[in-house]
């Protein structure tokens, strides 16, 4: 990763790992200076609350990435259940309307203080992909359309690519978060990522917080890698 001025309260680190055992090792080994961690449904599946809870007793403030999309009682019901375990943020779909999400942000609020990010277009997909799946315009204004929506039915944030970001924060309000997946430092693979970032740019774009996955966690050396990512702020 590129030596860039990023403030660690910026990196969610998606900890895309087999087992919680290897996920806890790589935290333990990062701290003090890893402040989010992202816990995606895979791992969520295989090691449930008590990985959520082992994470927030070392301090660690949880992003859960399920990305809930259901009717709105049962998203109503997961965003509370998911509140009660004291997780920081947790996703749903805005395409499933703005009843659906006001639902979720009913239940996370009745549940506790857990942050509801809207998920625009996954970071995996490209014009012709969004086309495939029906989407009436290209990516980046089916970006602004969904976090329009969003806004309007009071998300704390949108998770959407750095390449939208700029747009984003020209028309959303200030208070509303941007949240960029697909980090990857200059020529890197871009994985099954279609539209990916530096840091840097996503910095720039107007971007709250990156989630960098893959470029630590694959990473040769990953405490040195995420380590290059912050020690600019760090100095």
């Amino acid at each position: 990763m590129p030596h860039v001025p990023i403030p660690a309260e910026k990196i969610i680190l998606a900890l895309d790992l087999p087992t919680a055992a290897q996920a806890l090792d790589l935290v333990r080994q990062l701290q003090p200076r890893l402040v989010r961690a992202k816990v995606g449904a895979a791992l969520f599946a295989e090691e449930g609350a008590g990985f959520i809870r082992a994470l927030n007793q070392l301090g660690l403030r949880v992003f859960l990435d399920l990305k809930l999309h259901d009717i709105p009682s049962v998203v109503e019901s997961a965003a509370r259940s998911v509140s009660q375990l004291g997780v920081e943020f947790l996703t749903v779909h805005l395409s499933g309307g703005e009843a659906m999400v006001r639902a979720a942000l009913a239940g996370a609020r009745s549940g506790g203080t857990t942050r509801i990010l809207g998920v625009t277009v996954l970071s995996s997909l490209d014009a012709r992909v969004c086309e495939q799946i029906g989407f009436a315009d290209p990516p980046e204004a089916a970006v602004l359309r969904l976090a329009r929506l969003g806004s309007a039915a009071g998300v704390d944030g949108v998770v959407a690519s750095a390449r939208e970001a700029r747009a984003l924060r020209s028309t959303l309000p200030k208070s509303v978060l941007i949240v960029t997946p697909g980090i990857r430092s200059a020529g890197a693979p871009a994985g099954d990522q279609a539209r990916t970032a530096t840091p840097s740019e996503a910095i720039d774009a107007g971007a709250d917080m990156l989630v960098v996955g893959r470029p630590v966690t694959a990473a040769p050396d990953p405490v040195a890698a995420f380590r290059s990512l912050v020690e600019v702020a760090d100095k």
